[in-house]
């Protein structure tokens, strides 16, 4: 390989010769030779983002010449227009400040600045003039969170809500048995298990967005510790005016800069949100299995789209592998939640120290998260059928139905309708005209299950 050397605060590197990075994102490449796992590139676009803000603020506020500034912000723009992740090479478990990649692409920048102009652009200097690593790598969990919230997520969790809210328009109204315990209940509508699905969605997706107004409340500025040192006073508001013309959302400085670099409570709260929400999809996922379990000896309520062969020895197997898929996603996120549970208590006096890894796991639960959505949607809710009569057969045999009779004959003689109607295997308003004095008239009316699904007395 061909190299070139380079020079930091630590004496002389040898770099790869074509690369646009320097000696200390060398450094870190032959320190942290750990997972092969590099940061995402969302991430690596809310720095570039951050540094074409900070170079605008720096213009404006007459620390750095306008030609630097300008060829900064060009250079950031190229990169996020063709992001060269080859320029990115430094693996998440690294420093724990995050300052490795935020040097990374202060040198790559300042590489390009300086081709761009044909005299030297620093990547101290210049390119994190009036930042540090300490506020940069913290604003960019944000930034990147909020952009794979409002882009990703949100949206295909909305996509879900309203493949759930179509489907109630062409099923909702048929009964079939409910259950608890895993255990015949009373019946319920496909409407009445579809409104608590979204139900569940629904919070989520407002619990989601109440965070969005934290995350742009943006430390940038608190530079070292907090303090804001060698960034001008007007900094913070100006990067915020500069990103938020750049990208449409209102951004601000965080009211305390300390509280936005020593802790991670934030990305803990937002990763138990993002838990909360792989509960719910993985709740989803599992009745979807066991409702469409079968097809002769399980429920086989519902029948999802049959995507691929569900065997590699049973011949027309057929499995429901995306509520599965969708489930093992859900796990991967709670596990990342664990993780940043761990690293958010890494906040040791005025820095956590486990930035990049809180960016990894946060960026890929949004982005799992998101994909779930889309393909339970897709893959599933859209296309499954209901056994209507499979379900009428049931349900009409269901023993729980007599818990209807309860007000008019009272528990005990009800449960002795029950367990007959389930030792016989006969319908339970069979076993009731024999056991009360009903009328078949007033038995029909007191056990149609449609009228049950309504609840109230009879």
């Amino acid at each position: 390989m061909t190299t070139r050397t380079e020079r930091d605060s630590m004496g002389e590197l040898e770099v790869p010769a074509d690369a646009l990075y320097q000696a200390q994102t060398q450094r870190a490449v032959q320190n942290f030779q750990l997972s092969g796992l590099t940061l995402p590139v969302r991430f690596l676009q809310a720095l570039l983002h951050i540094k074409a803000a900070a170079a605008g603020a720096n213009q404006q506020l007459g620390l750095l010449p306008t030609t630097k500034a300008d060829a900064i912000i060009t250079a950031a723009k190229s990169q996020l227009q063709q992001t060269d992740l080859a320029q990115y090479p430094v693996d998440v478990f690294q420093t724990g400040s995050g300052t490795s990649s935020n040097m990374n692409v202060n040198e790559v920048l300042a590489s390009l600045a300086s081709q761009q102009l044909g005299e030297p652009v620093s990547p101290n200097d210049d390119v994190n003039l009036g930042q540090s690593s300490n506020d940069v790598i913290p604003t960019a969990i944000q930034l990147s969170a909020l952009l794979a919230l409002e882009q990703q997520l949100l949206p295909k969790l909305q996509h879900l809500l309203t493949s759930l809210q179509q489907k109630e328009q062409h099923i909702g109204h048929m009964v079939k048995t409910g259950r608890t315990h895993l255990m015949d209940a009373m019946p319920v509508t496909f409407g009445q298990v579809l409104s608590g699905w979204q139900s569940q969605l629904l919070h989520n997706r407002d619990q989601l967005q109440h965070l969005l107004h934290s995350l742009r409340q943006l430390p940038q500025g608190g530079t070292a510790v907090g303090t804001g040192i060698n960034a001008h006073p007007a900094f913070a508001s100006s990067f915020c005016q500069q990103l938020s013309s750049e990208l449409g959302y209102p951004f601000s400085p965080a009211n305390d800069f300390f509280f936005g670099i020593s802790s991670q409570d934030l990305s803990v709260s937002l990763s138990g949100q993002l838990k909360t929400l792989a509960v719910s999809l993985l709740k989803i996922s599992n009745d979807l299995r066991w409702m469409n379990s079968g097809p002769l000896a399980g429920l086989a309520e519902i029948e999802l789209p049959a995507l691929q062969p569900g065997s590699s020895i049973m011949p027309g197997k057929v499995n429901p592998v995306v509520p599965e898929a969708v489930a093992m996603l859900c796990a991967q996120v709670i596990g990342n939640d664990s993780t940043i549970t761990v690293a958010g208590q890494s906040g040791n006096f005025e820095l956590n120290v486990m930035l990049p890894v809180i960016a990894y796991n946060l960026l890929q639960s949004i982005e799992l998260l998101a994909n779930g959505c889309q393909a339970l949607a897709d893959q599933a809710i859209a296309g499954f059928t209901v056994n209507e009569a499979h379900i009428q057969q049931a349900l009409h045999r269901n023993p729980m139905l007599v818990t209807a009779l309860n007000p008019v004959i009272g528990y005990m003689k009800a449960a002795e309708i029950a367990k007959k109607a389930y030792q016989q295997q006969r319908p339970v308003i069979e076993v009731a005209r024999e056991e009360t004095d009903l009328t078949e008239k007033e038995l029909k009316a007191l056990l149609d299950p449609a009228r049950l699904c309504q609840g109230g007395l009879a």
